[in-house]
């Protein structure tokens, strides 16, 4: 994340704002006047839009996945095997919401239940621990990642 200041003619000050929210993800535009009298210094904080897709399907990125009861095995197995207060690393998290998110998708594009609220969670949490502050997809960004992770396994 970072901090951008732009001084402009006051006219140009909607246009700047527009521009730099189509580069980047923006918080709001703090406006005040310049030193001059007759410019405006426009602060914003920003950061870089998440790498674009391309997003894969559930299929292409569970290609190489194993079965969903494989992986309900692993997570249980992994969580047993961990001691207490252990921080669980990126895999871990990653593999859970692929999991979850595999799960969810059996409800259908239409059904909104647990499976699917549980899923949504489960993505942003690592779209947060990878990536904070960044809007998008969170399903579609644990398919990314999730297809990377298994291609390089």
């Amino acid at each position: 994340m970072f901090e951008i200041r732009i001084i402009c003619e006051p006219r140009d000050s909607e246009r700047v704002s527009q521009t730099l929210s189509e580069a980047f993800t923006v918080g709001p535009v703090r406006q005040h006047p310049a030193r001059d009298g007759k410019q405006l210094r426009l602060y914003v904080t920003a950061d870089h839009r998440p790498e674009p897709g391309p997003w894969p399907t559930p299929e292409e990125a569970y290609a190489l996945a194993p079965g969903i009861n494989s992986e309900i095995g692993w997570t249980a197995r992994f969580l047993a095997d961990a001691a207490c207060f252990t921080e669980l690393g990126r895999e871990f998290y990653l593999r859970k919401a692929a999991l979850l998110d595999r799960i969810a998708l059996m409800d259908g594009p239409d059904m909104v239940g647990d499976a699917t609220m549980t899923a949504d969670a489960a993505a942003l949490y690592l779209l947060d621990m990878d990536q904070p502050g960044v809007i998008c997809d969170p399903r579609a960004y644990v398919r990314q990642q999730y297809a990377r992770w298994a291609k390089d396994q």
